[in-house]
């Protein structure tokens, strides 16, 4: 176990940190999961720290000019380069607190970003920062493609699933490629820490993201974020379905902690994972046979993800 997690013994329900890095008054769509999962990732983290924000969604939504829904020391950079920037800032902070500029203290430094901003167009800079070693947390925060630029494909866009650049027709169905699996590749990096978190089960979220916070070294969060208007789901079944999505394995939660992989949320009766897909419009394309397929795919990467933590279903 990480020494730095040794003294702490997690949240509970009715002993909740008050202080709100980001505060209401965002202009996030109703029902929105990434702002929810933001909001408790931040609370868990605390205010003694300094959030790098790619662009995206909840760029958009917490900095609209003149406007700021933010109560910590706030950076938005581009698209591409979130981890490049946070790494940039701790080695800032190290050497102006080396040189007695500023107070020696801990100060996290946290980088956001959405998928297309992590899995695609910031995959190198995070890469880099990573096997550099900087001590921050990166936050990805998970909304399956590019929503504030219209709904296009990422590569963290699920099999079969409806966007503007992946329409399903004549000859195709949906994306017709399976979801990159980032938090392997950040496992593959070595680090100390690596977690899977929903807002659906809060306290999994916060208490993820302050281990995140506490270890040593960089560590990588990868939050599931529903998005009713990408989605096309209601805007009152964020929850509902980001619950769905761990009890049918589609997004199982796990750590994985100096290379040792722990399920935190096994679930041995997993619901069809059509129950998951009727709730969307974006999958409402979906034909027997292709959710079939979804089906095995989401059994095959559970099993493996079993085997990697020593379980069996």
């Amino acid at each position: 176990m990480i020494k730095e997690f040794e003294n702490f013994k997690g949240f509970s329900a009715k002993k909740l940190p008050l202080a709100e890095p980001i505060a209401s008054g965002h202009r996030a769509c109703q029902g929105c999961g990434e702002v929810l999962a933001l909001r408790l990732a931040m609370k868990a983290i605390g205010m003694n720290s300094i959030v790098v924000s790619a662009t995206g969604c909840m760029e958009i939504i917490t900095s609209t000019f003149p406007h700021t829904a933010w109560n910590v020391p706030w950076i938005h950079v581009a698209f591409e380069n979130a981890a490049a920037v946070a790494s940039g800032t701790e080695a800032a902070l190290k050497v102006l607190m080396r040189k007695g500029k500023i107070p020696q203290k801990h100060i996290d430094v946290v980088a956001i970003g959405g998928d297309g901003a992590t899995a695609d167009i910031g995959l190198q800079a995070l890469s880099g920062a990573m096997e550099r070693g900087h001590d921050f947390v990166y936050i990805c925060l998970d909304n399956e493609a590019y929503m504030n630029t219209g709904v296009q494909r990422s590569s963290s866009t699920p099999y079969g699933a409806m966007t503007t650049t992946s329409p399903p027709g004549k000859k195709s169905f949906g994306q017709a490629t399976k979801k990159k699996n980032v938090p392997a590749i950040a496992v593959a990096h070595n680090i100390p820490y690596v977690a899977t978190a929903s807002p659906a089960y809060f306290l999994d979220l916060m208490n993820k993201a302050k281990k995140a916070a506490l270890v040593k070294g960089p560590a990588y969060l990868h939050i599931y974020s529903s998005c009713p208007t990408g989605w096309r789901h209601g805007g009152d079944l964020a929850i509902e379905i980001s619950k769905l999505a761990v009890q049918t394995n589609v997004f199982p939660l796990y750590e994985v902690i100096e290379g040792k992989y722990i399920i935190n949320r096994k679930i041995t009766k997993p619901k069809p994972v059509a129950e998951y897909l009727k709730k969307q419009g974006r999958f409402r394309h979906l034909t027997d046979d292709i959710i079939a397929e979804i089906q095995r795919q989401v059994d095959e990467e559970y099993d493996k993800l079993l085997k990697l933590a020593g379980e069996t279903a």
